[in-house]
């Protein structure tokens, strides 16, 4: 086989990934996934389709490598194949955000609108745990929460958020994270305690990014 056609070959495995990566809702699948082991049903309910369309998404997923199943009873539970899978996300995030005029459009909105403070970087994050510890929040769902979250995080989901106002210091910064850079649960959640007087960033991506970082994760 000549070198051009073991390239070709190669290329058109590579193009298998890209097909699979070509679709609104797959993406958020993946994101969901991001977070942790799902069954199609409750991937379905979170993305707001059918469980039918969900499964046949994942399916496309799974052909290109992006996640693996197993099955337990009669129900098929999803995640993905690696942190790498995290990384694959995170680098067409930073291409459409430096080329695509809409994706930065939105990104330039929701820092305009919500949260006009530069946010919180995993180095800077990670080296004030070391040091002093924070306070961090982790505005997802709890089910979400419970798979996975950073070291000492308090479980507040944007819902239910006034509830732990009262566990909350004012005499420092609280640092909200949520499912990735454009969740808009944190920065619905740094507006809502900015409002009620507490001084409080948001994580600059998400707990993905972080876990795939080789950063410190704990479950419950």
């Amino acid at each position: 086989m000549s070198s051009y056609n073991v390239k070709h070959q190669v290329f058109s495995q590579f193009a298998v990934v890209a097909k699979a990566l070509g679709h609104a809702n797959r993406l958020e699948l993946l994101e969901f996934l991001a977070q942790g082991e799902r069954s199609v049903e409750a991937l379905a309910s979170r993305a707001a389709l059918t469980v039918g369309n969900a499964s046949q998404h994942l399916q496309q997923l799974s052909r290109a490598g992006l996640v693996t199943t197993r099955r337990e009873g009669r129900h098929i539970f999803y995640r993905l194949s690696g942190d790498a899978v995290v990384d694959l996300l995170t680098s067409l995030r930073l291409v459409a955000e430096q080329n695509l005029a809409e994706v930065q459009r939105v990104h330039e909105g929701l820092a305009r609108d919500r949260d006009t403070l530069e946010p919180v970087s995993r180095e800077e994050l990670s080296q004030r745990m070391k040091e002093s510890g924070a306070t961090i929040l982790d505005v997802r769902p709890t089910d979400e929460f419970a798979a996975g979250h950073l070291p000492g995080a308090i479980s507040a989901p944007i819902s239910n958020l006034e509830n732990v106002l009262a566990d909350l210091p004012k005499d420092a910064e609280v640092v909200a994270y949520c499912r990735g850079p454009y969740c808009v649960f944190s920065f619905e959640a740094v507006a809502f305690l900015r409002e009620k007087g507490f001084s409080v960033r948001r994580l600059e991506d998400g707990y993905p990014e972080w876990k795939a970082a080789g950063l410190p994760v704990e479950q419950d």
